[in-house]
């Protein structure tokens, strides 16, 4: 009789193993197949205005403002800690949430009255974030506005944390305009090869022409680079991918902003061979090409470290002054551009793990 027992037991186990291997096999195979990656040069749909005005170009010697804002998906109150990071949760809080969070970034960029926005991490339809769609609700804070989304985002489900899923992500990075953008096309950075591949997402960059009254135009580079993982060849693809691209549309001459989510220590302007956070690196200056640089680097040691920090690692809760910071965010620009001030906004991370970061520049003739 106990023999019995044993081998039904021993059944019931094997056929549990057996049940639970399928199970994970045939999410693994998903997560192959279901893996893509969209194509290079995409063009980009320009939504315009509602009520759409009377087409004008950018003026040379007028002072404009740019903006720069990773809003985290609307998951990142100060009290968000993100398990890639280190921390505990997976997802934000509900729906109310998101929604308040996102509408509060907005409302506090949009007070500036500037002339363009750059928005990353801004979810459409995410587990994540509860399948709200971040676009439209900036969307009805700049009407206005022309803009652009490049998808940085389209990710298979991802199963984990087991209690509760990060899910299925979809976003990309929004750009704001009051004026015409006459084109935008979405580069697709290089990314990490084999296995990583399925956890890098599909990084991208997107390039928006803006007409200038004397015939040029103002490039604005739109990017967020890659975060997770310590490999060189992809940090590396990804600078010369950019920095080529800014070079040849400079040489042409024309104006160029680039801005965003760097993912790079940017205060710090060499490798000194210390171990680096993945998302920490110093980055390399000698890449980027003559004629453009980045505005922070236009300001002393003393003045950058002075400089509120633009982001917060979100391996806990945040905390002043224990909390790690750093400057993630910023601007590059050409030296036909002149830059009247700079600076990351301290809103104490009141509405993302990041902060924003303000110029206010002008085009010289």
């Amino acid at each position: 009789m106990k023999n019995k027992n044993k081998k039904r037991w021993i059944k019931i186990l094997g056929g549990a193993a057996g049940g639970l291997f399928c199970i994970v096999a045939a999410y693994f195979l998903y997560i192959i197949l279901d893996y893509h990656r969209l194509e290079d040069r995409l063009e980009l749909e320009i939504k315009k205005p509602v009520e759409e005005k009377k087409a004008e170009a950018v003026q040379t010697e007028k002072e404009y403002t740019i903006i720069t804002y990773n809003i985290g998906f609307g998951a990142y109150t100060p009290d968000f800690s993100f398990f890639m990071d280190g921390g505990t949760e997976s997802v934000a809080k509900d729906k109310e949430s998101v929604l308040a969070t996102v509408s509060g970034a907005a409302a506090l960029v949009e007070k500036e009255k500037a002339q363009f926005y750059l928005f990353q991490e801004v979810d459409m339809d995410s587990t994540r974030s509860y399948h709200v769609n971040q676009y439209e609700l900036l969307d009805a804070f700049f009407p206005g506005y022309y803009s652009d989304i490049a998808v940085n985002y389209d990710s298979s489900f991802l199963f984990y944390p087991i209690l509760r899923p990060h899910g299925k992500s979809y976003a990309g990075v929004a750009l704001y305009s009051e004026f015409p953008i006459a084109q935008a096309v979405r580069r697709s950075f290089p990314i990490s090869e084999g296995f990583n591949k399925y956890l890098d997402l599909d990084r991208c960059y997107s390039v928006n022409r803006i007409p200038v009254e004397n015939g040029k135009e103002l490039c604005i580079y739109h990017l967020h680079m890659s975060a997770y993982g310590n490999d060189d060849a992809v940090r590396e693809g990804q600078v010369s991918m950019i920095c080529a691209d800014m070079k040849e549309e400079y040489e042409a001459g024309n104006y160029i902003i680039c801005g965003g989510d760097f993912n790079h220590n940017l205060k710090s302007l060499e490798n000194t061979g210390e171990e680096y956070a993945s998302w920490a690196y110093p980055f390399p200056r000698e890449s980027i090409p003559d004629g453009l640089g980045f505005v922070l680097d236009s300001f002393s040691e003393e003045e950058r470290e002075a400089m509120h920090n633009s982001a917060r690692n979100a391996d806990m809760a945040y905390q002043e002054g224990v909390t790690y910071t750093v400057t993630l965010d910023g601007f590059i620009v050409s030296d036909n551009i002149t830059c009247i001030s700079y600076e990351n906004m301290d809103t104490g991370y009141s509405y993302s793990d990041h902060d924003p970061v303000k110029m206010v520049f002008k085009l010289e003739k």
